[in-house]
């Protein structure tokens, strides 16, 4: 069975942008987020969030801050009905990493590689309450997030890029060179509108 899933950035696009955050005292979600991704799950998608972390690549912060943030955020997101199937990070950079974690891997966005993880990983059964075998249906899934790179991560994994307004979004938009995205909305409910229309024409 082929699974829609949206895969979903977290900084600007969940919760209030912060410069490496990794404190849950410092986590605001943003207004009309949880009512969004609780409409996304009554449509039947799978929710992914794939986060670039160039903090702990830099030192400020360890791995397990933020583990310990994305598993109080997913547990605030339960509470409203609005809980993540899975969550990736990337704790690498390329040039600003410290040891182990200066690479050039192929997980940090806009690199595909978390997306691809979180399809092997769903086709292997590591899914909960989901059976081995299923796969990514690419023609109905959508990666959301403020920065292009998310944008272009979702194009380079086959599946569509839309830009939103919160965060770093609107000056994203300014910056874009053609076929950088595929739709923009100044919120994430607005693109949930737009993600319901487009599945129930068939598009």
């Amino acid at each position: 069975m082929a699974r829609k899933v949206i895969f979903l950035d977290r900084d600007g696009t969940i919760n209030e942008e912060v410069r490496y955050l990794h404190r849950s005292e410092e986590l605001r979600i943003i207004p009309g987020v949880p009512e969004a991704l609780r409409r996304l799950r009554e449509l039947g998608f799978l929710l992914v969030l794939v986060t670039n972390q160039a903090g702990i690549a830099r030192g400020y912060y360890a791995e397990a801050d933020c583990e310990r943030l994305n598993a109080y955020l997913n547990e605030t997101l339960r509470r409203e009905g609005a809980g993540l199937d899975r969550v990736y990070y990337c704790p690498h950079h390329p040039e600003k990493g410290i040891g182990v974690y200066r690479r050039d891997c192929d997980c940090r966005k806009p690199k595909p590689g978390m997306l691809r993880r979180a399809a092997e990983e769903l086709q292997l059964g590591r899914f909960e309450n989901i059976p081995a075998g299923e796969t990514v249906d690419r023609a109905h899934s959508y990666m959301l997030g403020d920065k292009r790179i998310d944008t272009i991560a979702g194009h380079n994994f086959g599946i569509q890029g839309i830009l939103l307004g919160s965060g770093y979004g609107r000056t994203e938009r300014e910056l874009a060179a053609p076929g950088d995205y595929d739709a923009y909305f100044e919120s994430m409910g607005e693109a949930v509108g737009w993600i319901e229309k487009r599945e129930r024409d068939g598009s």
